[in-house]
């Protein structure tokens, strides 16, 4: 819960489908006067997969993934040092977030001061992007350009930050350095140690389902992995935008997951309708799933009366009669035997 707080705060839960990337993240969180929450939260993360976490309450980097645990098979010192790097870092983040406040001039509240940086590979061109943020409150503070090697501030509050780090030429190479050098490196690694998972594939099963005769059709593709897909309806082989929602990819209870994307037909002619279907793409994968519309293979969970059988309902009318006649009977003979219909005393 709290990395989900992080990366929701850090704006920066980006998917992409169209090539093959694969990238590590690292999130710096520091906090002032929110409540429940550590006053330092740091998180890495490959593929948006969480790998380590450190906070200022267990003030310990600790795996976040089984396959973690081999890192120590090629650096037997990696855990003690992780912790000891964001041990260093918190304290730097700490004075970081009185630096912002002095320079917002604010004095109480809540903060957050974050600090983000990582590198994505597109393993089909070979083309490394690296990139550093820095923001507060919610709010883009400054960044790093590597092209042109300078820092970019978007407040004024952020300008003498800028011209003492642009002057920095050293600093900001070394940060260049590891961004396109080392990160993905380190890419490699942890996806040789992790290969198992965040190299696997999975193909979804795919439906087409609607709730009335009026709902949307929803496309809705289950099972696949990793959550980097795209899915889409086309007309006549053109992806269509209006008339479409797309819904949210979403995790299944065996670590797989689902997405589903609905279009409105209301105003689309039943003879039509052939004329549509239902792509699904899935990152790493070269073929696409293509879904026809088919009216004859749309499952919907509308509940129709059941058939009650001609032999079964001749039975129950009998059965009902046969009781009816037991009633009869039995009041009958009740009134007999309460009106003086009894035999003579002998």
């Amino acid at each position: 819960m709290k990395t989900w707080f992080v990366l929701l705060l850090l704006g920066l839960m980006v998917q992409d489908a169209a090539a093959v990337t694969h990238s590590m993240k690292y999130f710096y969180t520091s906090s002032s006067g929110v409540p429940n929450f550590p006053e330092y939260v740091a998180v890495g993360l490959v593929d948006d997969f969480e790998m380590v976490h450190y906070d200022s309450n267990t003030k310990r980097a600790e795996p976040k993934q089984d396959w973690m645990s081999r890192v120590t098979e090629d650096d037997p010192h990696y855990w003690e040092r992780e912790t000891g790097h964001w041990v260093r870092e918190q304290q730097l983040s700490n004075a970081d977030i009185e630096f912002a406040k002095q320079l917002f001039n604010q004095t109480g509240g809540a903060h957050i001061f974050q600090y983000m940086y990582g590198c994505d590979q597109d393993y089909e061109t070979d083309e490394v992007n690296g990139y550093m943020q820095l923001g507060y409150d919610g709010e883009d503070f400054i960044s790093l350009d590597l092209k042109t090697e300078t820092w970019i501030a978007p407040k004024q509050q952020a300008l003498a930050t800028k011209h003492k780090w642009d002057n920095d030429k050293a600093r900001t190479a070394a940060f260049k350095h590891y961004l396109t050098q080392q990160c993905p490196e380190w890419v490699k690694k942890y996806l040789n140690y992790g290969r198992s998972s965040l190299l696997r594939t999975g193909l979804p099963s795919v439906s087409l389902l609607q709730k009335s005769p009026s709902s949307p059709v929803s496309c809705h593709a289950t099972g696949f992995y990793p959550d980097r897909a795209m899915m889409f309806w086309r007309k006549d082989g053109e992806e269509l935008h209006e008339d479409v929602d797309l819904g949210e990819i979403l995790p299944n209870h065996d670590g797989s997951f689902q997405m589903s994307v609905d279009l409105d037909l209301s105003s689309v002619p039943a003879e039509d309708w052939r004329r549509y279907d239902c792509v699904f793409q899935l990152s790493g994968v070269e073929d696409d799933i293509i879904t026809k519309l088919d009216k004859e293979d749309i499952r919907t969970n509308r509940v129709h009366p059941p058939e009650f059988p001609a032999g079964a309902a001749v039975g129950v009318a009998v059965g009902l009669l046969l009781l009816l006649a037991l009633c009869i009977s039995g009041l009958f003979i009740w009134r007999r035997n309460n009106n003086g219909f009894r035999p003579a005393n002998r």
